[in-house]
């Protein structure tokens, strides 16, 4: 195979002239462009800005951001988790979910499928209804997965098909290290198209912190893979000590 037929395997990556690129403390990314900004990679990120256009969350895309700014639109149709979203316009499309705590915009669209939770104006109005709610934010557990699909009334019960989480930031840490770790390995050109699939179905779970699912699927997805890599086995030692197995 040549260089050329090699290097057409793989999209092309342009910083355009202006874009300021940083990482934090704590290992978040920042990105600042002038133009349109598109986000097809799941990740935690600190801030992302585009001064003079849009962002776009894409499709199966996770993100977990402090700060979302555009200058005109942002355009959610994966999932986002943030602090504060500023921008002209905001429509979340089919099936995308949106967990912003602040968002300020002219316009916020929202289709059927859509899901928006959190949605204050500012932090004012933010602190006024936590004060109304102050005894039953008390009665709340302290280790409470806002991402688990299971209802607070179901977490207390116990039955042999419970899962026990471990405490809260050492196991958001491994889905995180996982999830990152599969992001990679779903591009591999040397898988086949059903190994590629069963990788995928583990990825997908994770974006959406399904738990239930990631227990059954994520050890016979694995095992589907013939070649595997260190990065895949990792991703499976971090599963593992999620779970505790």
């Amino acid at each position: 195979m040549t260089a050329a037929a090699d290097q057409s395997n793989f999209p092309t990556m342009i910083i355009p002239r202006g874009t300021e690129i940083r990482v934090n403390q704590h290992g978040q990314l920042s990105i600042k462009t002038p133009g349109n900004l598109v986000i097809q990679n799941s990740g935690l990120y600190s801030e992302l800005e585009s001064t003079n256009g849009s962002i776009r969350i894409e499709e199966n895309v996770t993100v977990e951001a402090v700060s979302i700014r555009a200058a005109q639109a942002c355009f959610i149709q994966g999932t986002v988790t943030a602090w504060k979203v500023r921008a002209r316009r905001i429509a979340l499309e089919d099936r995308a979910k949106a967990f912003i705590m602040l968002q300020e915009s002219e316009s916020l669209e929202l289709s059927k499928t859509a899901r928006l939770v959190g949605n204050f104006a500012n932090e004012k109005e933010l602190f006024l209804m936590m004060g109304k709610f102050t005894a039953q934010l008390k009665e709340l557990p302290g280790s409470v997965d806002m991402s688990s699909p299971t209802p607070l009334a179901e977490g207390t019960r116990s039955g042999p098909h419970s899962i026990s989480a471990p405490p809260r930031d050492e196991g958001a840490e491994h889905l995180r290290t996982a999830q990152m770790l599969l992001e990679r390995e779903v591009s591999r050109t040397d898988l086949a198209p059903a190994e590629t699939e069963a990788l995928r179905e583990v990825l997908y779970a994770l974006r959406e912190r399904n738990l239930p699912r990631i227990a059954n699927v994520y050890r016979d997805a694995f095992s589907e893979v013939k070649t595997p890599s260190d990065a895949l086995r990792e991703a499976q030692d971090h599963l593992d000590r999620y779970f505790r197995r």
